[in-house]
């Protein structure tokens, strides 16, 4: 079983899921690591509390490194909701923490989340989308305390048609811009599955996408399940394993400590 390397767990604001149960899930599947990414978004307006309590966090998931490390490799990351005013936070913020692995993700345009029918409301979807993509753009373009841009279109999962009429092509201009600029700062993408249970049949980006990436020279990519309950870790893992050799790929990335690992596929 690949390694899942987006997966969240009750340090999350949407997760009630104990690191435990994750790690658990992980063995049982024949995964021999996987890497916990909570979720901090800082700066938002949200029902949701999507700060993450980073000193408990470090010190608990170190705790249970130690207490799995004869039977599986935990590492450990977050995924930072990412936004250009916060540079510096961001700078500050992964200096102090040693993260193997940090996910940089849009999830907010303007503080405002785009996972609630009113924000699709106020701007219609194909102007939502495009303005997600170019956030999406701004953040990957001015920001680089991050090692992989996250589930690159997301805000595919929320729309009113979800994916009915989006496709790499609606969008080539400002995507290909995105996947140039992640390719020159040395950062990778990831091959979010999520989308694939989520009710858009594709993962997130979808493959049109991914095919995109890599014939631009992108290499850097690691796949994560978005797991926030231990059935969902993992998920669609094989199909997407099939999928990305048809993309082009040969290898997907795993980091330690911020180093980038190529396994083949």
């Amino acid at each position: 079983m690949l390694p899942d390397y987006h997966l969240h767990t009750d340090f999350s604001g949407d997760s009630t899921t104990p690191p435990r149960a994750q790690i658990e899930r992980a063995i049982q599947l024949g995964m021999d690591s996987l890497c916990i990414t909570d979720h901090h978004d800082y700066d938002v307006e949200s029902i949701i509390d999507f700060n993450l309590d980073l000193d408990p966090y470090m010190s608990s998931l170190t705790r249970l490194q130690e207490e799995y490390k004869d039977r599986i490799d935990v590492r450990i990351g977050i995924e930072l909701g990412l936004q250009v005013h916060l540079k510096e936070y961001f700078k500050e913020l992964t200096r102090r923490y040693p993260f193997d692995f940090v996910i940089g993700s849009t999830h907010f345009i303007d503080r405002k989340d785009p996972a609630y029918p009113e924000f699709f409301e106020e701007r219609g979807e194909a102007n939502a989308y495009l303005q997600y993509f170019e956030t999406t753009l701004d953040n990957v373009s001015h920001l680089d305390d991050y090692d992989v841009a996250g589930h690159i279109d997301y805000i595919v999962r929320y729309g009113p048609n979800k994916a009915a009429f989006y496709s790499y092509e609606a969008y080539r201009d400002i995507l290909d811009r995105i996947l140039k600029a992640v390719i020159e700062h040395g950062k990778g993408i990831e091959c979010n599955t999520a989308g694939l249970r989520k009710g858009i049949s594709q993962p997130n980006p979808a493959a049109d996408v991914l095919k995109r990436y890599r014939e631009l020279g992108g290499e850097i990519l690691t796949i994560g399940s978005d797991a926030h309950i231990p059935e969902d870790l993992g998920a669609d893992f094989e199909r997407t394993r099939e999928l990305l050799k048809e993309c082009g790929f040969s290898y997907y990335t795993v980091f330690r400590q911020r180093k980038a690992q190529f396994l083949p596929l």
